[in-house]
């Protein structure tokens, strides 16, 4: 089961580092540098994921997938979202397929 908390006290630690020091935060850093820097590290990490995946090592897949959630928590805080705006659409496919989902959007 997910530890939601998890994912909101994360959350709240990412939204009190956006005001700090970007010298003494990488959070701050980061969005100091802009929506572009956090772009660039989600593609980073994606890219280090699927990467952990073929290795067949399961820590580095985990560990990877974190950084992964981490700085995709970071976009979303830097939109003025976070982890239960993510939780509250996952809860609302709960149940649904991906098929008829993803059909109910538009998507092709």
């Amino acid at each position: 089961m997910i530890d939601a908390n998890v994912l909101k006290r994360l959350g709240e630690v990412i939204a009190a580092r956006r005001q700090a020091s970007p010298e003494s935060s990488y959070v701050a850093r980061l969005f100091s540098q802009g929506e572009d820097a956090i772009l660039r590290k989600i593609s980073e990490e994606a890219t280090e994921t699927v990467l952990a995946s073929k290795s067949g090592d399961p820590l580095h897949l985990v560990r990877e997938t974190a950084d992964l959630w981490f700085h995709s928590l970071v976009l979303l805080a830097y939109h003025g979202l976070g982890p239960d705006d993510v939780l509250a659409e996952l809860r609302r496919r709960e149940g649904i397929s991906g098929i008829e989902e993803k059909a109910s959007r538009g998507d092709r």
